[in-house]
């Protein structure tokens, strides 16, 4: 691979990390991490079934972000009504607004025990942080580095844990290839999917696509579909490796994972006395990843829907990604955590909009007229297809869980 070639990968790996980075926040962490010290690693093979969907749904948003410069939500009201487009952009505002909380306090756990300090604290200054970098010029481009940091950071450490543990090639390979569902298991199964298999995160890729096409409309003319398939692929490479360092290091000590301490005994062996910093800087990394890539996803989305646009440049939209991250932090401080109101609401409306969000990305990407050359193959037809259906089935088993029950 030559010099410019490599700069030019490197480049567009950016959507699909920032992406990656937003689904793997601190909820992630401890789903992930509760899999391996509970099940072992009998649940390895939903790490396959969940990104191989998050990637087809990635890639297809990534080829609608290619195929036209109109945004998504601009093509579903175009198609299907403004009103209907704007339903889409505000429910998804609301869900990240409700879940931007989760992600403050998991900022403010991980730096607060690090330092012996009030983790209120922590949780006003890193969400100030996080609005002071929506006033730099290239926002897309300091967003895509920080991205590329913390993922970087989080994967160095687990990847030098499960160096250091040395855990059997035959358990993986069982675990990975050999399905079972161990007696519990079912509840943290839809979890770990719930959170991987993430349609926002997806439909969001299709605007991050056409951010860095208005950066390098020149280079990115000659850069291959599918790009941010590598950053799809690190997430799965992370919960794999965290899957297994909590499967060998945690159940063995039958330990139940319930607060930052407990996880972080996964990464003992390989960092000792100082495992509980090192994850405590992992978990800051997931946290403030979250944030900031949360708050810039129900921020541009409400921008666009409301017509304002979708550019980051755009002072109307950075002030409504903004308006997330305060909220968060208001709810946060004064809350502590997520109130379980709060949680329900956010999963009432993510039970009706994600299928909607799903099935309208799908048939965009499948129509000719719009697509073109872009248009997605027999392949991602078939694969949507029964992507959509795993969907609908978490999202009837999520209202049964939260209305009938």
């Amino acid at each position: 691979m030559t010099k410019k070639k490599r700069f030019n990968w490197i480049h567009t790996i950016g959507p699909g990390l920032i992406v990656g980075a937003l689904v793997f926040g601190p909820s992630k962490l401890t789903i992930t991490s509760k899999i391996g010290a509970n099940f072992g690693y009998d649940l390895l093979w939903i790490i396959i079934i969940a990104i191989f969907f998050m990637a087809i749904f990635t890639i297809i948003a990534e080829r609608i972000g290619m195929a036209t410069d109109e945004s998504l939500l601009t093509m579903i009201g175009k198609k299907w009504g403004k009103v209907f487009s704007m339903i889409i952009g505000i429910g998804i505002f609301m869900v990240c607004t409700s879940f931007q909380t989760g992600n403050s306090v998991g900022v403010g756990i991980a730096i607060g025990e690090l330092t012996g300090t009030n983790n209120s604290l922590w949780i006003l200054v890193f969400n100030c942080i996080g609005i002071t970098l929506l006033f730099f010029r290239n926002f897309y481009k300091v967003l895509e580095k920080l991205m590329l940091v913390l993922i970087g950071m989080m994967l160095i450490a687990f990847l030098i844990t499960l160096i250091e543990v040395r855990p059997g090639i035959d358990k993986i390979f069982t675990g990975f290839f050999v399905p079972k569902v161990p007696d519990g298991s079912v509840g943290l199964i839809i979890a770990f999917m719930a959170s991987c298999f993430s349609i926002v995160g997806a439909f969001y890729t299709s605007y991050l696509v056409q951010a860095r096409k208005k950066l390098n409309p020149e280079r990115d003319s000659h850069i291959s579909r599918n790009s941010s398939l590598t950053g799809i692929i690190v997430l799965g490479v992370l919960s794999a490796i965290l899957m297994i360092c909590a499967a060998e290091i945690l159940q063995p000590l039958n330990i139940e994972v319930k607060t930052a301490t407990d996880m972080s005994l996964a990464l003992r062996p390989a960092f000792g006395e100082a495992a509980s910093a090192v994850f405590l800087i992992g978990l800051f990394a997931a946290g403030f990843s979250s944030v900031i890539g949360n708050a810039t996803i129900g921020g541009t989305l409400m921008s666009d829907a409301l017509g304002y646009g979708k550019d980051f440049d755009s002072s109307k939209t950075r002030i409504l990604i903004a308006i997330v991250m305060v909220i968060g932090t208001v709810i946060a401080l004064l809350f502590g955590s997520a109130p379980l109101e709060l949680i329900v609401f956010a999963q009432s409306i993510t039970i009706f909009i994600v299928p909607v969000i799903g099935i309208a990305m799908f048939l965009i990407a499948n129509n000719k007229q719009i697509m073109k050359e872009n248009r997605i193959s027999l392949f991602f037809r078939i694969s949507g297809i029964v992507g959509l259906c795993i969907i609908l089935v978490l999202a009837v088993i999520n209202f049964i869980d939260i209305f009938i029950k």
